[in-house]
Order: structure tokens, then C-alpha cells, then sequence
């Protein structure tokens, strides 16, 4: 027996006409938070140390990679024929279609060219994301299910929901899933990471280690979440799906990233930038 739920506007509220919604919402919590979480963490450590100024352009640069990045991933890794045909839909993202891939490119290369033109070690700072990020998938992974998005496959057991009014059966709440795993889980994890072992010390292990969690977290909880529709399965008929192609080549570069991050020497390590 499915748990019954009657669907949730994706339309939290609207201010003189203008609608907003619970996506957008997500993401400014992310965002606040991750930046209140950002500060006190870069004073406690005290090794990575950014005026009001800094802090605001490093704010600006990541949300523009998360936009840009997530935006430009989902096009080009899961709809790209789609938006040849419609090329003005690119820019539609209340419609949704956001990549957690391109978006964390994005976040990268925006963190290394801030770092670059600050004179920081950008692994400093993305070891700090690394924290972080957890909070920020969270609440997109709420928002996933308010809208209905990215919904589980088709399932008998006894926490399978089914929506009101769709025509859909019950399924495998897979984005509440994926908030406890990569998000509640992730941020735990990390967090234990950062403040009990000394991985900070080695700039770029956060990171690495936040690249092989998140990925074999994506990876189980793709076994529950049925595929995009416009591609499906890449191999036979329930075999390996975008996320998880994507998540283990995430895998593999954070792996890489974490083994060389404790290979570096501690003179480059303290002059690098």
C-alpha cells in the first residue's frame, strides 16, 4: 500500500504577480546558508582568510557556476537535441533541468579563477565547499520532490508514494532518498572529515573525498530513480543511467584528486595559488 500525497504547488508564493517558487527557494537557502556556514568555518580554520569584499565576489562567482554550469551540463549531457530544436528554452530554467555535474564544474573553474586573481589556493576554498555542498543538495532534493521531479521507479513497498491526480503509480520516493544520502549523510560525513581528522591540512582531500562520497551515494540511489525519459537506460533495458555514467567518472576524478592532494609536498602546498 502507497503512501497518498496530494501534489504541492511548485509555487510557493507570489509578490505582485511574480511567482516563486520552491526551486528558487532551494536554491537561495543553499546559498545563505552555505555562506553563513562558510564564514565561520574560514575563521575557525583560520588558514584560508577573505575580506567582505572577497567573500561577496566568491558568493557571485559560485552562483554563477551552480547557474551556468548545472544550466549548460543538463543541455548538453541530457537534452541537447531537445534545445537545438528550441534553442530560447535554454534560458527557460524555471522549467526546470539543472545538472549537479555541470553545476559543480561550474563551481570549480569559478573558484579557481577567483582564486587565481586573489592570490588564494582555490583547494582551500573548495575544501570548504566540500563541507558545505551537502546542505545545498538537500534542499534541491526537497524541491525535486515538491515538483514531482526525478521521481523513483514503479515499486510495491510499503513507503512508495503516489501522487494525487497524475495518473502515476506508486514509486520510490527516490529524491527523499537522495536528500538523506547525499545531502543529511554526505553533510555528516564531511563534516567529521573537517573537524575530527586532518585532512584539511591537505588542500584538495576534502574535495576529493566529497567527490567519491557524493558519487557512490548518486550511484545507489540511481538503482531506485527511473531514467530521464529522454535517454533511458545507455546499456540494455535497466542497465546504467546518465547519473550514474557521470557519477563514476566523478568518482575517478575525485579519487585522483584526493591521491595527489597527500602527494604534494608542504612547501608547494603552503605556497601554492
Amino acid at each position: 500500500m502507497a503512501v497518498v500525497v496530494n501534489p504541492i504547488s511548485p509555487v510557493a508564493f507570489s509578490v505582485m504577480g511574480l511567482d516563486v517558487r520552491w526551486y528558487a527557494l532551494a536554491y537561495v537557502a543553499g546559498f545563505v546558508i552555505g555562506y553563513y556556514l562558510f564564514r565561520r568555518f574560514m575563521r575557525r580554520d583560520g588558514d584560508v582568510i577573505l575580506s567582505k569584499k572577497q567573500l561577496d565576489d566568491l558568493l557571485t562567482a559560485v552562483i554563477l557556476g551552480v547557474i551556468l554550469g548545472g544550466r549548460l551540463g543538463y543541455v548538453l549531457l541530457y537534452n541537447l537535441w531537445f534545445f537545438i530544436a528550441h534553442p530560447l528554452e535554454i534560458f527557460a530554467v524555471w522549467h526546470g533541468g539543472m545538472s549537479f555535474h555541470g553545476g559543480l564544474c561550474g563551481v570549480i573553474v569559478a573558484t579557481l579563477l577567483f582564486g587565481r586573481a586573489n592570490k588564494v589556493n582555490p583547494w582551500k576554498i573548495l575544501d570548504i565547499m566540500a563541507v558545505i555542498a551537502p546542505i545545498g543538495l538537500f534542499f534541491g532534493r526537497i524541491a525535486n520532490f515538491i515538483n514531482m521531479e526525478v521521481m523513483g521507479r514503479p515499486t510495491d513497498v510499503p513507503w512508495a508514494v503516489e501522487f494525487v491526480g497524475t495518473g502515476i503509480g506508486p514509486r520510490h520516493p527516490s529524491p527523499l532518498y537522495e536528500a538523506a544520502t547525499e545531502g543529511v549523510l554526505l553533510f555528516v560525513l564531511m563534516y567529521c572529515l573537517w573537524r575530527f581528522t586532518k585532512l584539511r591540512t591537505r588542500p584538495g582531500a576534502l574535495s576529493g573525498a566529497l567527490g567519491m562520497g557524493y558519487a557512490l551515494a548518486r550511484i545507489c540511489c540511481e538503482q531506485f530513480r527511473a531514467p530521464d525519459a529522454q535517454i533511458g537506460f545507455l546499456f540494455g533495458t535497466n542497465w546504467l543511467t546518465m547519473g550514474q555514467l557521470l557519477s563514476w567518472l566523478m568518482f575517478v576524478a575525485g579519487a585522483i584528486i584526493f591521491t595527489v592532494a597527500f602527494r604534494q609536498k608542504k612547501d608547494k602546498i603552503d605556497n601554492a595559488y
